[in-house]
């Protein structure tokens, strides 16, 4: 199964006797899914398809589907009112006997909401049903043009992880072999550090200090925090070679690989291994702002 993005964009057209109709689907970056529908009136029945089908192939990322309908054809009518119009013409008749103002003109009158009706022409219910089953079929279609994009730009995506799976494992080799890492170098540095506090004053317990330094360079080691960053960027390979919506489990992933540099670098008492660290760092997050993309 291959990675997926969560971002993307789609169109489909279609036409059923005298409609025709447009659908447009743009997804982006969630936590969940969500798919937020925008139907014209008399077309509601599509919304229960519509989010049944897009959950059953995409798991996360907010979906905004708009459903455009035109009917040609059939023109629109205008007609009068006349009850509104009646009532309209009677509060003009009474108000005119008691305050001195023009009569009402046409244009006025016309103006007046409620007194003139656009009527929608008479609709068939059997060509009604074959356009919304039309508009059903080209929803699939615009869903699926949907998934397609999306599944690009994840495959895009992996190859931009794996070159971070890389650099890591490039830059942990590094921080394995650097001098300064190793607990006899680390012992050294002490010692000579314990020597000139000694060379101050002779108030310092030599054996202790000695007990104390060892203890130190033993904690330093990051053996552990190297052997879990190999662990990680094994289990991220593995993830990315398998696909699927496994998005969070890789954002999860690139806390465990923040932690452990951090660790590293807290622990590092050498320039080189330092940098190294920091180097590390920038590319774990480089790394984790590109799973927030994945779906």
């Amino acid at each position: 199964m291959a990675l997926s993005s969560m971002t993307g964009f789609a169109r489909s057209h279609g036409a059923s006797g005298p409609y025709t109709f447009e659908w447009e689907l743009k997804s982006v970056n969630a936590k969940g899914f969500d798919l937020r529908l925008r139907l014209p009136p008399g077309w509601d029945e599509l919304e229960a398809l519509a989010k049944r089908r897009a959950s059953e192939v995409l798991s996360r990322g907010t979906v905004y589907a708009n459903l455009t309908v035109k009917r040609t054809g059939a023109a629109q009518t205008v007609r009068i009112n006349e009850d509104v119009l009646a009532a309209v013409l009677k509060v003009a008749g009474a108000l005119s006997q008691r305050i001195d103002a023009v009569a009402p003109s046409i244009d006025g009158l016309l103006g007046i909401k409620g007194v003139i009706e656009v009527v929608e022409p008479d609709s068939n219910e059997d060509e009604d049903k074959a356009a919304r089953d039309a508009a059903a079929k080209a929803f699939e279609e615009a869903l699926g043009n949907l998934v397609e994009m999306r599944r690009r730009e994840g495959a895009a995506l992996g190859q931009i992880l794996i070159q971070r799976m890389d650099e890591i494992e490039r830059l942990a080799k590094r921080a394995e072999a650097a001098p300064g890492r190793r607990p006899e170098a680390i012992k050294v540095r002490l010692a000579e550090q314990v020597a000139a506090l000694l060379e101050t004053s002779d108030r310092f317990d030599a054996d202790r200090l000695s007990q104390e330094a060892i203890l130190i360079a033993t904690k330093a080691d990051i053996r552990e925090e190297l052997d879990r960053i190999a662990s990680h960027v094994a289990q991220a390979r593995e993830m990315i070679g398998k696909g699927g919506p496994v998005g969070r489990r890789l954002d999860f992933l690139a806390q465990e690989f923040n932690r452990e540099v951090n660790t590293c670098c807290s622990k590092s008492n050498d320039v080189e291994l330092t940098n190294t660290g920091l180097e590390m760092k920038n590319v774990v997050e480089q790394f984790r702002e590109q799973v927030q993309n994945l779906e």
